[in-house]
């Protein structure tokens, strides 16, 4: 037998260890000459249905896996998609071309209307005046740069990155950004407008790109510089230069520039002159400028480290916004971009809305008459230094709307830039305090011995008490000049503005409940100076005469917060622009507000805002005095109209806060003086042919004001009419208010006072007879002058608590403390 059938088994096994096993030719035939060989084709060990002759399948997706595109489907999308994204760029680069410049280069004017139609105002012409990139010194070209795009000569006209990342900041709440280069930002101001769509963007990128062809950097930087807006009206940068330094461009320092740079983020909000109370994020944005500059190796540390910010000129505006005018075109500006009804300031600049606002031209000349009677015509800057520093501002409000009918800013907005009523610098002083009691009543508050807190409630004032209950540092505010009122009820503590009281009784009530009671009646929660403690009574939080006028709006209108507005109706090119809807809300309850309104009516009736009176109608009001007497106000409102009044001190030259001592000839300035006066003329013109209403008030439990008793000189049980009230006042407020607070304050002061004095008078004469004054004549007018003023402990008045009540010192002579 032949050895080669035993070689071709022995070559088929060396072949089947190898994975692979020639082809069987077909029985029939052997192979054509034409016909290819077979190759050889994989085989699974032991020579399987493959190595039989078999050709091998696709392994099917099974399970999990088909939820997945294969890697060919993700290749062949991503394909597709750069194919369509690439065509889609092209289509636009061909199809977009490079418009004349727009209309908007030239801004419109924007109409502002009262109430009635009339016209306030027009904002008047661009102020803009181009100049050759030369004129532009180079350190103020690089804070520009560094500013807005400090990779502007190295890069593509367009930045995708920088665009992604501004979109994702701003969908995740991180702040809205554009991601523009300064060439996409040429192109929106002169080219196109400031709208925010997505055509706009798109047309920006595609002429952006073509305009980066066909113009060099120079030019492109010289445009932007030329057409950016930097706040005051001023167009370019030479026109800013001149508004805010009085100078061409070209003889701006590096700190004038990084100032002017500065702006282009935000004109208005970085306007230190207008607004002083944002120089800190002006100077923050200032020192990134300049940082940027030297991380750029545009400016050497050394000269870094030795600038000092610049302080700008205040603004010098056109005539046509003299006066009022000015003041209220800048509050109806800053309305609606806040409110969001126009995109920004610059989109507002360029100009063509009619705007009819809220404001009353009569009330409007009212306000400036009443302020220039009462006040300014006062002024003598020539014999007093102190007159220079005098400022005022006022707002009212219609309770009922919301809507703002009147507005007084300043003696002109040409003269003294920063509008008065709008500005958030100033404490408020006791016009706070009015909200603490509020907070009060609204969250059902309790003393420190568990009473109920009402107008007739016991507290102690005396001078520099410590507030009780308190784990912060201790505080033991003083009284105004220093005056001791010992046991006082809180309606007398609101007429008297005893600071010793409602440091207390914030404390009482919890200063975290006193700001979100403020902030529910209106005062916007970024308010400064809210501290998380007692002092929050004493009002230094830095609220606006606008914020404090909605706030006792809402106490006017019962408790029933409305959207405070500046605007009535706006129109675009004669296209209506949506505004926000007017809505209202019950901020506190009706209760909280109406017996804070009866505690403020006894402050104008016998109280520090007497001066009111002359309104000729009921009032309800607090008088307020800031920290060094650098503020004075009156906050007050009849039914028909809250109106809030500031008298401020500001020196002229540095914008500095300064006190009003010795100010009109006056030892000092304070609420119930001048800002009442102004109040009480404003109001009585406003509302001239308009009938006086009473408040129609829901008092709480136990709020009514005792009437008063006829003074008698009889002894104590000789009189009647101390019986009958005594029974009726004593024993329910005076066992209540006595027993309790009695205890406390009673033990704190008549320990030291009651043992020396109550020991020998009121043992004799508060034992046998102070526990019958208490529960017969508690209620009197003086606590018993003659009842339980001599015999009660030996008060040397009586206790002034007897004449709100005699609560606490008629019930014990052993405890009285005054």
């Amino acid at each position: 037998m032949s050895d080669e059938p035993q070689q071709q088994g022995d070559a088929g096994k060396a072949a089947g260890h190898q994975g692979w096993a020639p082809r069987e030719p077909e029985r029939s035939s052997a192979p054509g000459p034409e016909e290819p060989a077979q190759s050889p084709s994989p085989a699974g060990e032991g020579g399987g249905k493959n190595a039989g002759g078999g050709k091998k399948g696709r392994r099917k997706r099974t399970g999990w896996r088909r939820i997945f595109p294969t890697w060919r489907m993700v290749l062949g999308t991503l394909l597709l998609l750069c194919l369509l994204v690439g065509g889609a760029l092209v289509a636009g680069y061909m199809l977009v071309d490079i418009p004349p410049a727009n209309a908007s280069a030239t801004a419109q004017s924007n109409v502002y209307l009262y109430a009635d139609g009339t016209q306030l105002a027009r904002d008047g012409e661009v102020n803009r005046e181009n100049i050759p990139l030369s004129s532009v010194p180079k350190d103020v070209q690089h804070a520009v740069l560094a500013a807005e795009d400090r990779d502007f000569y190295s890069e593509s006209a367009v930045d995708p990155k920088a665009m992604l990342r501004a979109a994702w900041n701003t969908v995740t709440g991180k702040g809205k950004q554009s991601g523009s280069t300064i060439t996409q930002q040429f192109v929106k101001n002169y080219y196109l407008g400031q709208e925010q769509t997505i055509t706009r963007k798109a047309k920006e990128f595609f002429i952006a790109i073509k305009l980066d062809r066909q113009v060099s950097k120079d030019d492109i930087l010289a445009g932007y510089l030329n057409t950016s807006y930097f706040g005051r009206n001023a167009y370019g940068v030479q026109a800013a230069a001149h508004a805010y330094f009085d100078k061409d461009a070209e003889k701006l320092t590096i700190p004038e520039g990084a100032y002017l740079a500065t702006l282009l983020n935000s004109p208005n909000a970085y306007d230190v002159a207008a607004h002083p109370e944002n120089k800190p994020r002006a100077q923050g944005r200032w020192n990134y400028v300049l940082d940027g500059m030297v991380k750029e190796k545009w400016l050497s540390q050394a000269d870094r480290a030795a600038m000092k910010f610049p302080e700008p000129k205040p603004g010098r505006l056109p005539s046509g916004l003299s006066g009022q005018r000015g003041y209220l075109v800048e509050a109806v500006n800053d309305w609606l971009i806040t409110n969001k009804v126009v995109e920004d300031e610059e989109t507002l600049r360029k100009g063509g809305y009619r705007i009819t606002t809220t404001l009353d031209k009569d009330k409007q000349d009212a306000f400036a008459e009443a302020v220039e009677d009462q006040l300014m015509s006062k002024v003598d800057k020539d014999a007093r230094k102190a007159d220079r520093n005098v400022r005022a501002g006022g707002v009212a409000v219609d309770p009922a709307s919301g809507r703002v009918v009147s507005m007084y800013g300043g003696i002109d907005y040409t003269k003294q830039y920063v509008n008065n009523a709008t500005r958030r610098e100033y404490q408020v002083g006791s016009t706070f305090k009015p909200l603490v009691f509020t907070a009060a009543v609204q969250n059902n508050s309790t003393t420190q011995s568990g009473v109920r807190i009402t107008p007739n409630t016991i507290y102690d004032g005396t001078n520099k008490r410590l507030v009780q209950g308190w784990n912060g540092d201790p505080f033991a505010p003083e009284n105004e000049d220093n005056v001791d009122y010992g046991n006082i009820t809180v309606r007398t503590a609101t007429d008297k503005s005893v600071n010793s009281v409602y440091a207390q009784m914030a404390m009482d009530v919890g200063p975290s409940k006193v700001k979100q009671t403020a902030i529910d009646l209106g005062i916007p929660k970024d308010t400064k100076d809210m501290p998380d403690g007692p002092a929050i009574a004493l009002g230094t939080a830095t609220a606006s005469v606008l914020d404090m006028a909605e706030a006792y709006a809402t106490l006017a209108n019962h408790g029933k917060r409305g959207t405070y507005t500046l605007v009535d109706e706006i129109t675009k090119d004669g296209h209506p622009i949506a505004l926000p809807k007017s809505e209202s809300r019950q901020a506190v309850s009706r209760e909280a507000a109406d017996t804070t309104t009866s505690l403020l009516q006894s402050v104008v009736d016998g109280g520090t805002g007497r001066a009111a009176l002359a309104a000729g109608r009921p009032a309800a009001g607090k008088t307020g005095t800031a920290e060094e007497d650098k503020a004075a106000w009156f906050a007050g409102y009849t039914p028909d109209l809250a109106t809030v009044v500031a008298v401020m001190g500001q020196d002229p030259d540095t914008g500095a806060q300064e006190p009003l001592y010795g100010a009109l000839g006056e030892r000092r300035i304070n609420g119930g003086a001048y800002p009442a006066r102004i109040w009480a003329q404003f109001t009585k013109a406003a509302l001239q042919g308009v009938s006086p209403k009473d408040f129609d008030l829901q008092l709480q439990a136990g709020a009514a004001e005792p009437p008063p008793v006829p003074e008698t000189s009889g002894p104590p049980e000789e009189d009647t009419a101390g019986q009958t009230e005594g029974q009726t006042e004593g024993q329910t407020q005076g066992q209540t208010a006595g027993q309790n607070q009695g205890q406390t304050a009673g033990q704190d002061q008549g320990q030291t006072q009651g043992q020396t004095q109550g020991q020998t008078q009121g043992q004799t004469g508060g034992q046998n007879q102070g526990q019958t004054a208490g529960q017969t004549d508690g209620g009197t007018t003086d606590g018993g002058a003659a009842q339980g003023g001599q015999t009660d402990g030996g008060a040397t008045q009586g206790g002034d608590g007897g004449a709100d009540g005699g609560l606490l010192d008629g019930l014990d002579g052993s405890h009285s403390g005054t």
